[in-house]
């Protein structure tokens, strides 16, 4: 299954250099990194990237997640939190997020 992260460019070029990251600064605070489900994603996207630019949408495998769990989170909705490194094995594909008149303008997710 795949599941999503979105990132500022400054944040996947770092995971590019290093092939590894612990996760936006959110992360850190939080102790884990931060995932959507395919259906939770623009809601991600609208809520804590509003009006952003330069932001990446990061597809990741979870079959080689060995420590990611779902976890109640906003309106009770399931989301995935990676408890490790997010590691760029992890990483299927990546693709700019532009923002649009209307939002964010997501690839097809399905």
């Amino acid at each position: 299954m795949l599941i999503y992260k979105i990132f500022r460019t400054d944040e996947w070029a770092d995971m590019q250099a290093n092939g590894e990251t612990q996760g936006a600064p959110i992360d850190l605070s939080d102790g884990f990194v931060h995932f959507s489900t395919a259906e939770q994603a623009r809601e991600t996207a609208d809520k804590h990237f509003t009006d952003a630019t330069g932001l990446w949408l990061i597809a990741a495998e979870t079959n080689k997640m060995a420590t990611l769990k779902w976890e109640i989170s906003r309106g009770g909705a399931e989301f995935p939190h990676l408890f490790e490194t997010f590691k760029m094995d992890h990483v299927v594909w990546a693709k700019e997020l532009p923002l649009g008149d209307d939002g964010h303008i997501f690839p097809d997710l399905s």
